[in-house]
């Protein structure tokens, strides 16, 4: 019904994200699709493009796709410049910390941005815990073995390739991205909850306030995605920000607790 009903709308199937992301947007798309039909025009800004699930589903023909973590990003900067693995993807124990293991000696030894840092990280995505992204204060990769019955592994991927011709992805921190007034900014930072170890900077209140502070100076449109706790939503009413509260799949939940999770997207100039 849904390929049918964009069939019909005129616009491609979009592409599944590459990577497995804990947290990911996929669900949030036909939300996001509803705000971003009217501006499809402009550049799309991702502060925080994790697994790609939103710039996948929306497709803009320009995008500024930005992370703190320099991993996904130099997986992405390869699939755009046509990468293949090569390298033995399988599912089990040993395999998984030898790579892990050969992932971490590369990153040490300033190696992170080659190709075959890429392919490792995605090696390591597929076959870790949960679609994990966790890295120490060392900045080292630390998620362990996953518990997956069976894993299709791609080796190359030229439909990403295709898609990402238009698009630019960088590195850094989101205030130092050169945004243009006309920008539309979708950002969905890490969840304002304990876990904030997603690189090795962590992104505690602090970064959450400064966050939602720079969101509010920008001139054209804003969409901002966090879980619905108090201050969260406290803040983005201050600033001036439109609410509205969603009910999310909760993916990861270390009690077990399988309810959906309040979530807020906050909007301004949409």
């Amino acid at each position: 019904m849904a390929a049918a009903l964009e069939a019909s709308e005129g616009l491609a199937i979009p592409l599944k994200p590459p990577l497995k992301w804990a947290g990911g947007k996929r669900w949030l798309v036909p939300h996001l699709r509803v705000l971003w039909r009217a501006h499809a025009d402009r550049r799309l800004v991702e502060p925080f493009c994790g697994g790609l699930a939103v710039a996948l589903g929306l497709q803009p023909a320009r995008a500024m796709l930005s992370d703190i973590n320099p991993h996904p990003v130099n997986f992405y900067r390869w699939l755009k410049r046509g990468l293949r693995i090569r390298l033995p993807m399988r599912n089990d124990v040993a395999t998984y910390y030898g790579h892990r293991t050969r992932f971490n000696r590369l990153i040490a030894e300033g190696r992170g941005n080659t190709a075959q840092a890429a392919a490792l990280f995605y090696y390591l995505n597929r076959t870790g815990y949960n679609g994990l992204c966790r890295f120490n204060s060392a900045g080292l990769f630390n998620v362990p073995f996953g518990r997956h019955v069976r894993i299709n592994y791609n080796r190359d991927f030229p439909n990403h390739k295709a898609a990402f011709a238009d698009w630019t992805f960088r590195v850094g921190d989101f205030a130092r991205i050169p945004l243009d007034p006309e920008d539309f900014i979708y950002a969905d930072p890490p969840y304002d909850v304990e876990f904030t170890q997603y690189s090795k900077e962590g992104f505690g209140w602090a970064e959450q306030v400064r966050l939602a502070e720079w969101l509010a100076r920008h001139p054209g449109p804003v969409v901002l995605s966090n879980q619905a706790t108090d201050r969260i939503v406290e803040l983005y009413r201050s600033l001036g920000f439109g609410l509205t509260i969603l009910r999310a799949p909760r993916m990861i939940s270390c009690t077990g607790d399988r309810k959906p999770a309040a979530e807020v997207l906050a909007i301004r100039g949409v």
